[in-house]
């Protein structure tokens, strides 16, 4: 299949995890993929990308950059546009969490969390649409929100309150953008076999949350209706839908991909 073949887009988180499975699944679509990451090592992932991708005809390219930084946002958009000619499709990826028991919540754990997650979703989407305006085409900006973006969650109340603002910014964009034909929809992963819910694991064990290693992740798994936590790749064809002219009559909506935990 080649659904994307012609589109240009930027997935930012694509380092590793869920956002370096939505960047190879488009790539082997056909579109030209920026993979984008804070860590500098994104560059030895797209480098590896067309080999991951089994010679698939998109190109990929990789910026290193920070999500919350205006500046940093445009000048990646600016050489995606160089390099591919256009930037059709916008992830907003990049998130991060760090555990912290309600009561000892600071705030800069808060501060930290809300900046990534929030304001960095924000900023990729104005300027994801301003380049989208400008060309005329209209486009697809997806954001990734979470099953914590409609339930609350102790021990991670930063992290869900951020979650709940994506939801809330992705139906304010997709009202205000509609007009410039682009649409703007989320969709919320549960529990995800990666490096991020490793880490989660560990940083609950670390603030005495949870006993043992994979006690997290199992009592966080007993709800889901398939009976498995999920792999990255089981969240991209869901995420290729959303980037591909497939979900053209769709905007403001975030779709669950989370095995049945929440039921909305």
């Amino acid at each position: 299949m080649a659904r994307m073949t012609g589109r240009n887009a930027i997935v930012t988180g694509a380092g590793r995890g869920i956002g370096m499975a939505i960047a190879d699944a488009l790539l082997r679509e056909g579109a030209n993929v920026c993979y984008a990451d804070l860590n500098p090592e994104v560059e030895q992932v797209a480098e590896s990308a067309a080999q991951r991708a089994n010679g698939a005809p998109g190109r990929a390219i990789a910026c290193t950059v920070d999500v919350t930084e205006r500046a940093q946002v445009r000048k990646m958009i600016d050489r995606t546009v160089t390099e591919f000619g256009s930037l059709d499709v916008k992830f907003n990826n990049a998130g991060v969490n760090k555990p912290m028991n309600f009561l000892d919540v600071t705030e800069e754990n808060w501060d930290f969390i809300m900046r990534i997650n929030g304001l960095g979703v924000l900023i990729g989407c104005q300027e994801a649409a301003r380049q989208m305006i400008d060309q005329g085409n209209g486009g697809k900006i997806v954001n990734t929100c979470s099953i914590a973006s409609r339930q609350g969650f102790d021990n991670v109340a930063p992290y869900c309150a951020s979650k709940f603002a994506v939801l809330s910014l992705t139906q304010s964009a997709a009202r205000d953008l509609a007009k410039h034909r682009i649409t703007v929809n989320g969709f919320a992963p549960g529990v995800v076999h990666t490096e991020l819910w490793k880490q989660l694991d560990r940083d609950l064990m670390d603030i005495g949350a949870s006993e043992r290693p994979g006690q997290a992740i199992e009592e966080f798994s007993e709800g889901i209706l398939v009976g498995r936590v999920a792999t990255a790749e089981d969240i991209t064809g869901t995420t290729t839908f959303l980037a591909s002219s497939d979900s053209d009559y769709m905007t403001g909506q975030c779709v669950m991909i989370d095995g049945g935990m929440i039921l909305v």
